[in-house]
């Protein structure tokens, strides 16, 4: 069955109907040039895995992509304002992003900083202003979302990668926990929320929390080798950025064929808890293979 599922189509389609969203919240009354800062970095392509890791999460139970479209888009106004903090010079101090310049680079520190925290709070209001749910779901959506970019997990992982920076002493375990907070975080919200807007059970939400763990530490592991194999062209950003900062990173930790080794590993595990799902899974089964394989 997952043979005859496409991949390639899916998330095209996925995308469009994401991108369709995006645009329907950014037609309004926005001072500039925060306007059109928060659209070069919002509208500058991306995979939009967030978002699409939500809406697959919310039919795999059944539930209208509708009803989860505004959480959909208002993940990836999240993951974009960490993108756009994390380039900062304060931060990775980074020039290029999806294959051009980063925010701050176009707009300043001063601009960029502020198009971050704006896409914080809006993403929020954009949930709470679109979706049609009862108070309670909606509640436990907002729950999930801040847990995700607070202290227990973006901002907290990027707090725990700038102490990380230029340490020799960084093992396993410590990495691990900053990534699950950095970038697991918002693929295990997207999955959660999805679910909850779906009115799944507790425990069908636990196994696609268990799922996303697993796809956002490979996703992690095949970026830290991405950076020591790929090139500008290939990745959209500076490569061999990691080695040059003296970050710890699986590739530099357990070598380049472990570290492809364990992403493999992860995203078969993943895969196991969610077969549960039967058809549902299997938009997910596609995009954690997706995750292992990807050039970018």
């Amino acid at each position: 069955m997952l043979q005859e599922f496409e991949l390639s189509s899916y998330l095209r389609e996925q995308q469009v109907l994401i991108d369709q969203e995006l645009e329907r919240a950014l037609d309004g009354d926005i001072p500039e040039p925060l306007g059109a800062s928060i659209r070069y970095s919002l509208m500058s392509g991306g995979k939009r895995l967030r978002p699409i890791l939500c809406l697959a999460a919310c039919t795999a139970h059944g539930g209208r992509p509708e009803i989860a479209l505004p959480t959909a888009v208002a993940l990836e106004m999240l993951h974009t304002a960490t993108l756009i903090h994390d380039d900062l010079p304060a931060m990775d101090n980074d020039d290029f992003r999806r294959g051009r310049l980063t925010n701050h680079k176009v707009f300043g520190e001063g601009v960029a900083v502020l198009t971050g925290d704006a896409l914080l709070s809006y993403s929020l209001e954009y949930v709470l202003d679109r979706t049609e749910a009862p108070p309670e779901r909606l509640l436990r959506v907002f729950n999930i979302l801040l847990h995700a970019i607070g202290v227990h997990g973006a901002i907290g992982g990027q707090v725990i990668d700038i102490q990380n920076t230029d340490r020799n002493d960084v093992d396993l375990p410590a990495l691990e926990l900053m990534d699950a907070r950095k970038t697991g975080a918002l693929l295990v919200a997207a999955l959660a929320t999805g679910a909850v807007l779906a009115e799944a059970g507790g425990d069908t939400i636990e196994r696609l929390c268990r799922y996303g763990e697993k796809i956002g530490l490979a996703f992690q592991i095949v970026d830290d080798i991405l950076d020591v194999t790929a090139t500008l062209e290939e990745l959209g950003k500076t490569p061999h950025k990691d080695d040059r900062a003296n970050k710890a990173t699986f590739p530099r930790l357990l070598g380049l064929d472990e570290s492809r080794r364990r992403a493999a590993e992860l995203v078969e595990s993943a895969k196991q808890d969610v077969e549960v799902l039967g058809k549902g899974a299997i938009p997910l089964f596609a995009i954690a293979d997706y995750v292992c394989n990807r050039s970018h």
